[in-house]
């Protein structure tokens, strides 16, 4: 999947998944002929279920 079809995956902004990847999050995404990155399907729903246990983590230490 493209960083455009992980957005709309996600439902999340492109620059985020670029963000992801700045992070450490996603981690060497095969390239296309073109050079676009390639993420699996499942690589995004493993990136996006850690970012949301992790907000999820915050938000109950902020009602603690």
């Amino acid at each position: 999947m493209t960083v455009r079809e992980a957005a709309a995956f996600t439902g999340r902004r492109v620059d985020t998944i670029y963000s992801w990847e700045r992070r450490g999050l996603l981690t060497d995404p095969r390239r296309d002929e073109h050079g676009r990155r390639i993420y699996r399907q499942q690589q995004i729903a493993d990136v996006e279920f850690a970012v949301r246990e992790r907000a999820k983590r915050i938000l109950n230490r902020q009602a603690a």
